[in-house]
């Protein structure tokens, strides 16, 4: 009697166990957590993806039936390379670094039709469809030249085209720009041309300066002249004594200063050792 209450007792221990694990089991996977900057789409496996979008926090689905798609809804970069022709018939490698991000709204959408690597797959073909159409548009030379205006031009293009899949774009900045050899050592030496024939051009304006001024500087002297000789005309000798008072104490002035000079009396014998 006492085996079978023990082996009851034992079925009844190891059935509330299982049905305890189990419970749990469902438990866990009826919750699921939305960290911040994801957002969380469901799907189910009788109606196919739900249209609700939850954001960060705790949400239940049912076991078995329902399970959660988490995506990164936090602006990303990404860096595309590419090839394209200018408007002038070159070939420039262009690299461009794009920050977007998904419009929250529309995941189920974008998972239904692409997956969860929607921008794996989106991106990098309208990024190049843009790039090639806007650079076909300016010469090799304005892509130096009008760096930002066209980083600009593809930003409005870009942004307009991803809106068509639900992406909004954040920034667009061209971090990469290369040119064939060729045309790159002619871009070098037009910069160097352009540098010679600037120092020319102020090296001839120097000149016309100098010129103007020894112009002006003999202009000067002139008038200065002119204005003594009506100066003396007017006065008489009184001018030209002036003058010669002005020079001599300047030299005065000059061997007072110096230490090699030895003032003598004038009309006495002076006996110097």
């Amino acid at each position: 009697m006492s085996q079978r209450v023990l082996a009851g007792l034992s079925g009844r221990i190891a059935g509330g166990a299982l049905f305890l694990g189990g419970a749990g089991w469902i438990a866990q996977q009826a919750i699921y957590n939305v960290e911040p900057g994801h957002r969380a789409v469901v799907f189910d496996r009788f109606r196919g993806v739900m249209t609700d979008v939850h954001r960060e926090g705790t949400h239940f689905v049912v076991p078995l039936i329902q399970w959660p798609i988490i995506f990164d809804a936090r602006t990303r970069p990404r860096s595309v390379p590419t090839v394209a022709q200018t408007k002038d018939v070159q070939q420039v490698q262009i690299t461009l670094r794009v920050l977007s991000r998904p419009e929250d709204e529309f995941l189920p959408r974008l998972y239904d039709q692409y997956g969860e690597d929607y921008d794996e797959r989106v991106l990098p073909s309208i990024l190049t469809e843009v790039m090639k159409a806007t650079v076909a548009q300016h010469d090799a030379e304005q892509l130096l030249s009008q760096r930002e205006q066209i980083s600009r031009d593809i930003r409005e293009d870009l942004t307009e085209r991803a809106r068509n899949f639900h992406i909004i774009i954040d920034d667009v900045a061209i971090t990469h720009l290369l040119y064939s050899p060729d045309f790159a050592k002619a871009i070098e030496d037009k910069q160097v041309a352009q540098q010679l024939a600037e120092r020319a051009k102020f090296v001839v304006f120097k000149a016309e300066q100098e010129k103007r001024a020894a112009v002006i500087e003999a202009e000067g002297e002139s008038e200065a002249a002119t204005l003594f000789s009506k100066a003396v005309s007017k006065s008489g000798s009184a001018m030209l004594e002036v003058r010669r008072i002005e020079a001599a104490r300047e030299i005065a002035a000059t061997l007072a200063a110096s230490g090699n000079v030895t003032y003598l009396p004038q009309g006495n014998n002076v006996l110097l050792n």
